[in-house]
Parts: structure tokens; C-alpha cells; sequence
């Protein structure tokens, strides 16, 4: 006879039953500022605010952006929100000294894309950390937003 353990038990049932699986909801971000780090992603990606996060009145306190911010994408689902922290360690990418931890990677259609996304980022605040643009492979740029954490913008071309 085959002795039958419960974590064997515990391996058939699950396989059995159909569980959802959990979904990415966003991805938050650690900031020194919500509010900037919001307008820029907001700006670059073409996001809008969860209703009640949005700016203030010219001069009001910013009671929203004190310490959490939602940005939503253009349907209207969770996409990024932005998590207040006393202290933020600019990474140091690509030296590991302060890892990046985390990054996004954005696409563009093509390289006349790609050029256009790279003045919004500069205008926006954001600096390039890497210019791989002449990558015959993938062209790519990688940059920082306002709060130092790094992203790549690359071409994807489409089918």
C-alpha cells in the first residue's frame, strides 16, 4: 500500500478545483512627492486620476497627494498608484550600488515613436540613462523619472 501524505491530499485537491489565479491590480510606486511622480506617469502614458485624486485648486492643500495617488488607464482600470516614503535612494543603474529593484518596460510602435516618447520624458523631467536607440536588434532608451527609478522605452515592431 502507498501511504498518502496531506500535503499529497492538499496537491490533488487544488489540482482538482479550479481556483482563480490572482491578477496584477498595479503597481505602486515609492516616492519622495505622489504628485509629481503621478503628473509625470500621468503625462507620459496618457493615464488619468482615480476620481478624488486629482490636483487641487491652485493654492489648496493637495490632502490626496500626501501620501498615496491612483492613476487609471483611459478605460478606467487601476494601472499605477504612487506610495509616499520619507527617504528614496536614487538608483544608481546600472551600477548595483542601489538597485533598480523594479522597472517598467514601455513600447513603441516604431523609431519615429520612440523619438517622440524620449522628448516628452526629457520634458516631463525625466533623464536618459541609456541610449541604445542604434540597437539593430531592439531599439531601446532607458530612463529615470523624477524620482530616479529607471525605465526602458523600446521598439516593438507590429505584425
Amino acid at each position: 500500500m502507498i501511504p498518502i501524505y496531506p500535503e499529497t491530499i492538499a496537491k490533488y485537491i487544488l489540482s482538482v478545483v479550479d481556483y482563480p489565479e490572482p491578477r496584477i491590480r498595479q503597481t505602486v510606486v515609492d516616492t519622495t512627492n505622489p504628485r509629481v511622480s503621478a503628473e509625470f506617469w500621468k503625462s507620459l502614458l496618457g493615464l488619468a486620476y482615480r476620481p478624488g485624486h486629482e490636483p487641487p485648486a491652485q493654492g489648496a492643500d493637495d490632502l490626496a497627494g500626501r501620501d498615496w495617488l491612483n492613476l487609471l488607464t483611459p478605460a478606467g482600470m487601476p494601472c499605477l498608484a504612487f506610495q509616499k516614503v520619507d527617504e528614496l535612494p536614487r538608483s544608481t543603474w546600472p551600477s548595483t550600488v542601489i538597485p533598480q529593484q523594479l522597472h517598467l518596460d514601455l513600447s513603441v510602435r516604431d523609431f519615429s515613436e520612440l523619438n517622440g516618447a524620449h522628448s516628452r520624458v526629457l520634458d516631463l523631467g525625466g533623464q536618459l540613462l541609456l541610449d541604445r536607440s542604434d540597437s539593430v536588434e531592439e531599439p531601446l532608451r532607458v530612463y529615470a523619472d523624477p524620482d530616479g527609478h529607471p525605465f526602458c522605452i523600446f521598439v516593438v515592431l507590429q505584425d
